[in-house]
């Protein structure tokens, strides 16, 4: 089975690659890059840039134990929709992905998906911090990074242990930076909003103090570390100072960070809450200085669905909000569209650079590389509806909002999984 993309803008920046040309297609695999005539189907691209699927990896899909939410399918029928071709799914499912069958169980459901799922097991039993996970099990069974997102390893010595033992087995530590003494329940930004709300806020140092400490250990030991969901200026000038050192740290931020503020709370709608919280716009422009001088490696959503009776109540929802369908648009509009970021350094930190971090066989359109692309149209416009969203939450901060580039196809292996 043979596939042309005929005449789209090809952005690889895996390969510094962008100019008009098809995609040939075989067997769904990437053949080659140029000129073709004709093959058993052909897609054309006029108009449209095709580049490397959306490497998302700071994913929930609630799947097992909360499918009321979202589950596996459903997720990645989300992802596709907005480019996402591969994602890395986080362990704070029910049970929690701390064992094999739970490993396998996601993978096995997985077979038949919209995107590739890629697991990450907890360091942790249960994320408590009380009994250590068989890494070496993890790693077997399938999962190719480890963390206890949702919480922080609390047990200092289990955290080293796993950041020393990551790299023998080939698996990516993906920290969940925050302290949770200093965070203290809170439910927003500590700030002018909060106070004004009069409800318990998150101080910035409640991350920034978790980030240090993470950067701290990879110094020490010599090991590397993946710091995840940055949302404050001082996280960014941390790991900033750090890489600077030569420390072996990589960072993403998710596309609310750079787009959105603190102020979006006065609306009392929790589909702006998630954790780390919306901050202020100093630290809503650090995170752009950080994405534009490289600081910050990647972006990633944090996409985390909740029901809407969930979300219903302001100061009792749950933080988290949806991402996958929108990240690619948000990224265009906020950075590109704006000329803060070139649209190949967009794609880098979206695609290239998630699996060079998790050391995944994607995000490139090099010859032999699995076929899995996105094809869009950056300049046309459109408002997010959450009624034509395609996962089972609709929580996006991002709803009624004009947003430009829209996902026109997504190819999976050479299997065209969406078209709009």
């Amino acid at each position: 089975m043979t596939l042309l993309i005929k005449s789209a803008r090809v952005v690889d920046p895996s390969q510094n690659l962008d100019k008009i040309a098809d995609i040939y297609i075989e067997n769904g695999k990437i053949s080659a890059i140029g000129s073709f005539d004709t093959a058993d189907e052909v897609i054309d691209g006029s108009g449209l840039i095709a580049s490397p699927g959306l490497v998302d990896m700071h994913v929930h899909l609630r799947d097992p134990g909360q499918t009321h939410k979202e589950d596996i399918l459903t997720g990645c029928s989300a992802a596709a929709a907005g480019g996402v071709t591969s994602l890395l799914a986080m362990p704070n499912t029910n049970p929690t992905i701390d064992n094999t069958e739970t490993v396998k169980y996601i993978l096995d459901k997985a077979q038949n998906a919209s995107a590739k799922v890629y697991v990450a097991a907890s360091i942790t039993k249960g994320l408590r911090s009380e009994e250590a996970t068989d890494l070496d099990e993890m790693k077997s069974a399938g999962a190719v990074a480890l963390s206890d997102d949702g919480r922080p390893v609390e047990n200092t010595q289990m955290l080293i242990n796993a950041m020393k033992r990551a790299p023998e087995l080939g698996m990516k530590i993906v920290a969940h930076c925050e302290s949770l003494p200093i965070a203290n329940g809170g439910i927003m930004n500590e700030g002018e909003v909060s106070r004004q709300l009069g409800v318990k806020g998150i101080p910035d140092s409640a991350e920034d103090c978790g980030t240090q400490r993470e950067i701290a250990y990879s110094d020490a030991f010599g090991v590397p570390v993946h710091i995840c969901h940055v949302s404050t200026k001082n996280s960014v000038r941390m790991i900033r100072d750090a890489k600077a050192r030569g420390v072996n740290v990589t960072a993403e931020t998710a596309p609310h960070y750079f787009s959105l503020t603190e102020q979006e709370l006065l609306k009392r709608d929790a589909d702006y809450r998630m954790n780390p919280p919306l901050r202020r716009e100093e630290d809503r422009l650090e995170i752009i200085n950080g994405l534009q001088d490289g600081t910050l490696d990647a972006i990633a959503t944090d996409h985390a669905p909740h029901a809407s009776e969930e979300k219903a109540d302001f100061e009792k929802a749950p933080n988290g909000s949806i991402g996958m369908e929108t990240s690619l648009s948000v990224g265009i509009t906020y950075l590109v569209k704006t000329g803060l970021l070139t649209l190949n350094q967009l794609i880098e930190k979206m695609s290239v650079n998630p699996a060079k971090i998790l050391g995944l066989n994607a995000g490139t359109l090099k010859s032999g590389a699995p076929a899995d692309i996105v094809l869009f149209d950056p300049d046309e416009d459109y408002v997010v509806d959450v009624e034509k969203l395609h996962g089972k939450s609709k929580n996006t901060p991002f709803k009624g909002r004009k947003l430009f580039g829209r996902v026109k196809y997504t190819l999976l292996d050479g299997k065209v999984v969406f078209k709009q």
